[in-house]
């Protein structure tokens, strides 16, 4: 219970904040979001965000007003500058609330351990009374701690009424504690995160979200890949630390066979310089009958070689003769081709020239073929189309021949035939007539 009230001791004055800051740190390092995701607003638009804003600003403004108090309690210029007894009172009596909630607590703290120190004694009258007393203590805290939030609601009330001495207060930045620094330094953090988090809209906090499970996704398997590498160099390790035991024995057994060795080698040197020596006195003396034996081929090859240098004197002079006459002979010949060459390479530039004159006249015949071939097949193609109409124009007038013949002989037909008709119509009338006059003249009679 003790370090439960403890806990809600002044802002600026608690062990605990350190968990706070802690916890800061923490979600720190954890949510700084991604240069990438960075919100597409900057501003807030609505007015729901702009109040949240607002009352979080306000909050910390009160935070920093309260976790000065104690020093500007203790500060008599920071007092004597405050304007209104009112502030200036208000704080000396804050102060004095806290300073009775701590001297409890410590104290409440101490007896708690004494009282653990002795659990021996736990039934025992004392005892019993002892941790009663404690316990009335301790039931009286709460309405101590509601006391020290109705004097810190106060002190905030009349600092914000009154600017000026709020702003010498908070001027006095140097007399905050570390841990109530640190918990400013998180509100400012929360109110960056919120900002942030007012500024996202669904959509990115989505891709947000996307992209956190991404990098977890990632971060799991590359864990996967370190500790299948990390178990793999253990392995190699072990492997390594075992080849180098091996190693070591098997140097260990070398150096021993070396000193034996060393050993054998030390008498053995000493029977082979003795052996040295006699076989260098042996092949000594015989390298002296060598020596002479030698010298006197020497001289008998001398005399060969001054023969022989006589004799190949006389034969290279006869050679260097013939290489002369055949070095002339040889430059004669290359002096007649190479005027052969030039008079033959004037033709070729003679005739090269020549056939690029006739490339160039036979690439303006190509050029005048084509255009004739062109024409020509224009030409051609005209003759296709004036014949194609001819034969057309003359098919169309044996149709028209045919017609007009048709036309004639129906039109003629037609002709006769009326003219049949008319004939019989004429006889019929004239026969009525004649039966009519009979008619008249038997009326008559």
């Amino acid at each position: 219970m003790a370090l439960d009230v403890r806990a809600v001791a002044p802002l600026y004055q608690g062990p605990d904040i350190n968990k706070i800051r802690l916890i800061a740190q923490t979600t720190k390092k954890s949510t700084t979001p991604p240069k990438a995701l960075t919100p597409a607003k900057t501003k807030l638009t609505t007015i729901e965000t702009k109040r949240i804003m607002s009352v979080l600003d306000e909050t910390i403004h009160k935070v920093e007003l309260v976790s000065l108090l104690s020093h500007a309690a203790s500060e008599s210029k920071i007092s004597e500058g405050m304007q209104g007894p009112d502030v200036t009172k208000a704080v000396r009596e804050h102060e004095d609330l806290c300073q009775v909630l701590l001297d409890r607590v410590s104290y409440l703290q101490e007896e708690e351990r004494k009282l653990q120190e002795a659990e021996e004694f736990e039934d025992e009258a004392w005892f019993r009374e002892h941790l009663f007393a404690m316990d009335e203590q301790k039931s009286q805290l709460p309405q101590l701690m509601q006391e020290i939030k109705e004097s810190t609601k106060n002190v905030v009330r009349l600092l914000l009424s009154n600017p000026q001495a709020a702003s010498l207060l908070q001027a006095q930045t140097l007399g905050r504690s570390e841990e109530a620094q640190c918990f400013i330094d998180s509100l400012v953090e929360l109110r960056g995160f919120l900002f942030e988090k007012l500024l996202t809209s669904p959509m990115e906090a989505r891709d947000k979200i996307q992209f956190i499970q991404d990098i977890t996704r990632r971060n799991r398997r590359h864990q996967d890949i370190i500790d299948t590498l990390e178990n793999e160099l253990a392995a190699c390790v072990r492997n390594r630390n075992a080849e180098v035991e091996k190693e070591n024995f098997v140097i260990q057994e070398l150096k021993n066979h070396l000193h034996q060795v060393l050993k054998f080698s030390e008498n053995s040197l000493q029977r082979t310089k003795q052996e040295a020596e006699k076989q260098q006195k042996a092949d000594f003396r015989a390298s002296q009958a060598r020596v002479a034996k030698i010298q006197q081929e020497i001289l008998v090859l001398q005399s060969q070689f001054h023969n022989l240098v006589m004799e190949n004197r006389e034969a290279e002079q006869a050679l260097r003769k013939k290489k002369y006459k055949v070095e002339t002979e040889i430059e004669n010949w290359i002096q007649k081709y190479d005027s052969e060459m030039s008079e033959k390479q004037e033709e070729y530039e003679e005739l090269d020239i020549i056939h690029k004159e006739e490339q160039l006249q036979l690439e303006e015949l190509k050029k005048r073929y084509d255009v004739l071939v062109e024409e020509f097949s224009q030409i051609q193609a005209e003759r296709e189309i004036l014949t194609k109409k001819r034969l057309e124009d003359e098919q169309e007038m044996v149709r028209m021949v045919r017609a007009a013949t048709l036309i004639q002989a129906l039109w003629k037909g037609y002709l006769v035939r009326s003219m049949l008709k008319s004939k019989k119509k004429k006889r019929g009338k004239g026969k009525g007539e004649k039966e009519k006059g009979k008619r008249k003249g038997k009326g008559k009679k």
